[in-house]
């Protein structure tokens, strides 16, 4: 595995860029040597600079289900170039995702469109205050929900990478209305609810949540929780930034019986370009700018080279069905962890829904961020470094899930098998 060029360019990069990057994972802290620099990508597979090739399971974090340079949205967004960048100004192609949008959700009668999946959870959090007339919430240990100040605090793989309990610059009053529950423990839920009765105006959730790693609720706390917000008139806002149309064409919410009050998105409806959006039924809606006096405003929102990747991105999923795929693929994986952990002595979980997966170096099952941080990240280094040089690119946190694309093929994932059992040797060989 060469890296000479990549350590040329991270030298310049420190230079120019914080750290030498432009999202903190992407350093490398927590797995050591050099971050990969990435020159290309076309299918299930990106390119370095040093002419190295992978298997991609980081996928840009999600976005690019359908794998990179898709050849029928690269045609789509090429088209939409030649008519213009951006207006400032209303065009057809906001409306057409948004029908695709509001048709696959039930719960959303309207949508907005914003630039990034942080912009719509902190627009989504404002819509809750300004429908209830209160200013707490509650959001859940582990759970990341971008780096809106309201929300940085108690806040999964970014924090928990680099050990960090919050964010430096983030004032008290900030996080004084955000109040922190146990994911997958409703007891602590309806303690929060109790010491802060009728101040709550929403609490918000991964479905699945993917930022302390790949950990699933179970079907008790997901009802549990429902019933308790609606007792206590709590808006519920369900993040489906990652998980929105990766898991099924629509929701992880409808998947596990959630019921939202209102959704974010991001990722996947911008298909690999600057995406989010809110959406709600129209009662909440119409508490939005212009025609309510919850204001949010953005001058890219809409952007058309945007809504264009993403309408061709939704369609394409639609009308391919990669899920039955995904699980398949899925369930291949998690055997091949299991196999080569058994053979080499060495302890794992591996949490899986669909096409997002985390293996978790620990003894103990992972069902919040209490367990997800027993992992021991000396051995994911080890891991991740091994699975590099076999050609498999992976997400360099132990927090972080795996993605699969839809055109991840049998070669692929026999590749990744081996892979994982030579990296599995190289941890039981290092002695932890």
């Amino acid at each position: 595995m060469k890296t000479q060029q990549s350590k040329t360019l991270f030298d310049k990069a420190q230079q120019y860029l914080v750290g030498g990057v432009n999202s903190p994972v992407r350093a490398f802290k927590s797995v050591g040597g050099t971050p990969i620099f990435i020159e290309k990508g076309n299918g299930s597979k990106i390119f370095d600079v040093d002419g190295n090739a992978y298997v991609d399971f980081v996928q840009a974090y999600g976005p690019m289900i359908l794998g990179h340079n898709n050849e029928t949205v690269t045609k789509q967004v090429t088209s939409a170039l030649q008519d213009g960048y951006a207006f400032g100004a209303t065009n057809e192609k906001e409306v057409q995702l948004a029908q695709i949008v509001c048709e696959t959700f039930e719960t959303i009668d309207k949508v907005r469109f914003v630039n990034s999946g942080t912009e719509a959870v902190f627009s989504a959090i404002r819509l809750a205050r300004a429908y209830t007339g209160k200013d707490k919430i509650i959001k859940f240990s582990g759970c990341y929900h971008g780096h809106a100040d309201t929300l940085l605090v108690a806040a999964g793989s970014g924090l928990a990478t680099f050990n960090m309990p919050s964010s430096d610059g983030v004032p008290q009053d900030a996080v004084k209305h955000t109040l922190i529950a146990e994911y997958n423990n409703i007891e602590s839920v309806k303690t929060v609810i109790e010491n802060n009765k009728g101040q709550i105006a929403a609490l918000i959730i991964e479905p699945i949540a993917g930022n302390m790693g790949c950990v699933l609720p179970s079907p008790q706390f997901i009802q549990a929780l429902q019933q308790v917000a609606k007792g206590n008139q709590i808006l519920i806002i369900v993040d489906e930034v990652m998980t929105g149309f990766r898991s099924k064409f629509g929701g992880a919410q409808d998947l596990i019986g959630l019921k939202a009050d209102i959704t974010t998105f991001g990722k996947i409806i911008g298909g690999g370009f600057p995406v989010g959006a809110y959406g709600a039924r129209d009662e909440i809606m119409q508490k939005v700018a212009p025609l309510g006096n919850m204001y949010q405003a953005g001058t890219l929102s809409g952007n058309p080279i945007s809504m264009a990747c993403g309408i061709a991105t939704l369609q394409t999923l639609q009308q391919s069905n990669p899920y039955p795929q995904f699980e398949k693929h899925g369930a291949f994986l998690e055997k091949a962890f299991y196999e080569s952990a058994e053979k080499y002595g060495v302890s794992v979980q591996v949490n899986r829904f669909g096409s997002m997966l985390t293996p978790f170096f620990t003894a103990e099952k992972v069902v919040d961020f209490t367990s997800a941080s027993k992992a021991n990240t000396e051995q994911f280094s080890t891991f991740f470094w091994a699975m590099m040089e076999k050609g498999i690119f992976l997400p360099p946190s132990q927090f972080e899930s795996w993605f699969l694309s839809a055109v991840m093929t049998d070669e692929d994932l026999e590749q990744t098998k081996l892979a994982i059992d030579y990296a599995m040797e190289q941890v039981a060989k290092a002695h932890f």
